[in-house]
């Protein structure tokens, strides 16, 4: 494996093996930290998310702390080779030590009860990132998929402004259009959406406008790039992603891209991606397309950790 650093701004890994067992350090499923390992440096959202209908008879409280004891059991499981980190510094003592690191977030605030005091809890656990939303309408906004007229609620503009003060990075993927704007103007600082691909390349509702990704560049963010074929579109093939992160850099975004590959919360993958180990191909085929050294270095690791390293201070 050549020197590669990654840095991945989403994946649905807790829920998986909640669901249907295993942990972290070796599965099927899409990250594992066996394959990870095989990267000079790998830093990971794992988030933290979960339906109803996932979890029978639980509420949203118990179905947060069930996911978190499942995150906090791996990391004490495999603690010799990756470490729950809360800021970049952190990160970095990981990495020096051999080990990679693992970031939290939460997909879904109604996990959070959508209120201040619990994000608050949250953020004590070493919750970085928040979404407000998922695909449901809450307490806190309209969704892509839900109530897509309709934008933060005061309690909304409250709740991530709470999250900034807090150090913990707002997620705007999931969120209606309007509920973005209301993030925008309700942030000073940088925000980020995780795992949202480019409108103008593929039309599909869950990704960016033109707009929206200015904004995040204005904010000092960055957008993660998602590779769930469904979002990427056309013939959902590596030129097919390609395309979105081509049309990023034509606005001028070479700072402002992440990976967010959706890893187990999606299926198929574009590019017949099989998992984490296929950023590998991935980084290889930018650079034989012509992409720059150092804007591909950017794009998996750099960009994101830039962003942690500005918010999540505490």
């Amino acid at each position: 494996m050549p020197e590669i650093d990654v840095f991945d701004g989403h994946c649905d890994t807790v829920l998986k093996c909640c669901l249907e067992g295993g942990g972290f350090g070796r599965n099927s499923y899409h990250v594992d930290l066996e394959r990870g390992r095989a990267f000079r440096r790998y830093a990971q959202f794992f988030a933290l998310f979960g339906q109803p209908e996932d979890f029978p008879g639980l509420t949203p409280r118990e179905t947060f702390e069930r996911e978190y004891q499942l995150f906090s059991r791996e990391m004490e499981a495999n603690a010799s080779v990756i470490t729950h980190c809360r800021t970049a510094e952190e990160a970095e003592k990981a990495f020096a030590a051999g080990k990679m690191a693992a970031f939290l977030s939460v997909e879904g605030a109604e996990l959070l009860d959508c209120s201040v005091e619990r994000l608050e809890e949250a953020c004590a656990l070493g919750v970085r990132a928040v979404n407000p939303t998922w695909n449901r309408a809450n307490a806190l906004g309209g969704t892509n998929a839900e109530d897509t007229d309709k934008g933060l609620t005061v309690q909304g503009k409250a709740f991530v402004g709470k999250a900034e003060e807090l150090g913990v990075l707002v997620d705007v993927s999931h969120l209606s259009d309007p509920g973005f704007w209301d993030v925008a103007d309700t942030l000073s600082g940088p925000f980020f959406a995780s795992h949202s691909n480019s409108r103008s390349a593929f039309s599909h509702p869950r990704n960016l406008t033109d707009g929206q990704f200015t904004a995040i560049i204005e904010h000092g963010g960055v957008a993660g790039l998602n590779l769930y074929a469904e979002f990427v579109g056309g013939k959902a093939d590596l030129e097919a992603i390609a395309a979105h992160l081509d049309h990023w850099l034509e606005l001028g975004g070479e700072k402002n891209i992440a990976l967010g590959g959706d890893l187990d919360g999606c299926s198929p993958l574009a590019g017949s991606m099989a998992g984490v180990q296929d950023y590998e191909r991935l980084y290889h085929f930018l650079l034989e397309r012509g992409y720059g050294l150092a804007l591909v270095q950017d794009l998996f690791f750099n960009n994101l950790m830039r962003v942690v390293s500005k918010v999540c201070t505490m």
